[in-house]
């Protein structure tokens, strides 16, 4: 897929992998280096650091997420970005995908902050600093998992379940392999996804069951009135036939032909209508219950607004959280002095 393609099918993603390469480049054009960083400049750059995201900089749980320690780093989370993105943003759409990926990569950053603080309570951990686009990309990819668990179809396309749980179970099981891995970045941006996901599957199932229900009630009261209009139609024709006493034919003859006059001309009019000649009996386009389908119900609005409210709630959350942990370490330090 091209450049131009990805950005049609899911611009933000494209946006996103442009930031990642462009922060990198512009790193190592000021000198960084480019395959191990040191602390000072990770630091300089945006990267989250206890002492300062929980102390005045909490702004550094987003800016983290857009910075790669080394070559290696940006390579395996672009990648990861790329193959997650273009599925997950036509899907939940951009708005919702770019703030899915914000809010996993804060709540990965604050769950990472909160081990690193309980460790230094225990006496068991040191502060130390961590980076990249992992605790997002892990959100986007466990809100994948919920995607195909609920069979949530993209372009028709459903997401096979077994393939997600073996990615992402590879991603979790290499944190914790390999050393220096941010595995709170990781665990804390897959809840968040997991969490926001719940709301977009249950707010599809509803939509799609409101929109089942909405098509079922207009057919149940398309039927009965088209069924009416036909009984008019037939009955008006039949009483205004003329009779004819003058023939010699008795009331029961002349019913007989009127009747199949009747008959006759009732056919030629749903014959003249399959083929578009008659439009006085063309009654569809002027139902009212049709054109209602128009206006979604206030109940549909409810479930798409439901993803945001949820979005809305963690956002408070994390803001409780980091206020929580910003006041015991202000405590601490005020026992200390």
């Amino acid at each position: 897929m091209t450049i131009q393609q990805l950005f049609k099918t899911a611009p933000v993603t494209t946006l996103l992998l442009i930031s990642f390469i462009g922060l990198y480049i512009v790193q190592v054009l000021t000198g960084v280096d480019a395959n191990n960083p040191s602390t000072e400049a990770l630091i300089k750059w945006g990267a989250n650091a206890l002492p300062y995201t929980m102390d005045s900089e909490p702004w550094r749980l987003v800016s983290s997420a857009f910075l790669h320690i080394g070559l290696m780093h940006l390579l395996f989370n672009g990648f990861a970005m790329y193959f997650f993105g273009q599925i997950a943003e036509p899907m939940f759409g951009s708005a919702k995908f770019l703030a899915l990926f914000l809010l996993a990569a804060i709540g990965g950053s604050l769950l990472n902050n909160y081990v690193t603080w309980q460790g230094i309570l225990d006496g068991t951990g040191q502060p130390g600093i961590s980076a990249g686009a992992s605790g997002g990309i892990m959100g986007i990819g466990a809100a994948l998992l919920i995607a195909a668990l609920f069979k949530i179809s993209v372009n028709g396309m459903v997401l096979n379940l077994k393939s997600l749980i073996l990615i992402m179970g590879i991603n979790l099981v290499y944190g914790f392999a390999v050393p220096g891995i941010d595995n709170a970045g990781h665990i804390g941006g897959a809840i968040t996804g997991l969490i926001i996901a719940l709301a977009f599957a249950i707010a599809y199932r509803q939509r799609m069951a409101a929109v089942i229900q909405n098509t079922a009630i207009n057919q149940s009261n398309y039927l009965p009135h088209y069924q009416s209009e036909q009984q008019d139609e037939y009955h008006t024709t039949y009483i205004n036939m003329p009779v004819n006493n003058d023939t010699g034919f008795n009331n029961d003859s002349n019913l007989n032909d009127a009747r199949l006059n009747n008959a006759s001309l009732y056919n030629e009019s749903h014959v003249d209508n399959n083929i578009g000649v008659n439009s006085n009996i063309n009654i569809i386009p002027n139902y009212p219950i049709l054109s209602a389908e128009k206006t979604p119900p206030k109940s549909m609005l409810i479930w798409q607004l439901l993803p945001w409210l949820v979005m809305l709630l963690l956002s408070i959350g994390f803001i409780w959280w980091w206020q929580d942990i910003h006041q015991q370490i202000l405590q601490v330090l005020a026992a200390i002095e």
